[in-house]
């Protein structure tokens, strides 16, 4: 299984300071917290959630967010985890997230792995596919946080994602964070296995809204779901329902090939 070269998340900072008021902690120098929530029938999917950036490992938990996805999905066992800004700030998210909590998870009878997040959770859930982009079958973006107005004035004004030329492959850092983020997702055009694979929803009044929208272009239309509401989990409770709806009857088991990356 082919990885693509290890893109190091230290570079989060520059989106992370950006991202105001994000009060979850957690210790970096203890294995990322995870619950378990196994699946009321027997499991042949695997959803990993990841969580937004004020929620701690116990308030995603209080949601009641594993509920809602085994109503939908009950044949789906749920790790809800603690990924937490921490973990970002380290510089190890995608990896620990790898070796510490999906790794170890991982059991034959899963047909499909599934990761989803919520706002920067959905950040996370990109950094993944960007590192480990054979690993995961399916992406459920809820509101993901895309960075700053840097990257996307530069891509408003070539015209959108298709216009824009990001030039060659940059190092990664705290000034080309968002650059090479952006040039990961205008990739996708060449990535049809997994742009059929991912479903997106957010609110109508988001303040991610624009950043969202010059992304979702890249997504099958029926594939975006726009609902009334903001940033938060009155939106996020309801966009999973329908995302999960429309995800399992598009992507029965068995139904989604691996991504070769290429």
């Amino acid at each position: 299984m082919r990885l693509f070269r290890f893109i190091p998340t230290l570079t989060l900072l520059a989106c992370l300071l950006v991202v105001a008021g994000c009060a979850a902690g957690g210790d970096i120098t203890r294995p990322v917290p995870a619950t378990f929530v196994a699946a009321p029938q027997p499991a042949h999917r695997l959803v990993v959630m990841l969580p937004g950036r004020g929620d701690s490992l116990q308030s995603l938990t209080d949601t009641g967010i594993a509920a809602i996805i085994q109503q939908s999905w009950p044949d789906a066992d749920v790790i809800l985890t603690g990924l937490t800004m921490p973990f970002y700030r380290q510089g190890r998210a995608a990896e620990r997230l790898h070796d510490e909590v999906i790794e170890p998870a991982l059991r034959p009878a899963y047909r499909q792995v599934w990761l989803a997040g919520i706002s920067l959770g959905g950040l996370g859930v990109l950094l993944y596919d960007q590192r480990y982009p054979d690993q995961i079958d399916g992406l459920l973006l809820l509101s993901p946080y895309l960075g700053d107005d840097a990257s996307q004035r530069q891509i408003r004004q070539a015209g959108g994602l298709d216009a824009w030329r990001p030039g060659p492959p940059q190092s990664i850092g705290p000034d080309t964070f968002q650059h090479e983020l952006w040039r990961y997702l205008k990739d996708w055009a060449q990535r049809p296995r997994r742009t059929s694979s991912t479903w997106l929803a957010y609110g109508a009044d988001e303040p991610f809204r624009q950043p969202i929208e010059m992304m979702s272009p890249r997504l099958p239309a029926d594939h975006v779901v726009m609902l009334p509401g903001k940033h938060n989990w009155k939106l996020w409770k309801p966009a999973m329902h329908v995302l999960l709806e429309r995800a399992g009857s598009a992507n029965p088991l068995d139904a989604l090939p691996r991504d070769s990356g290429k």
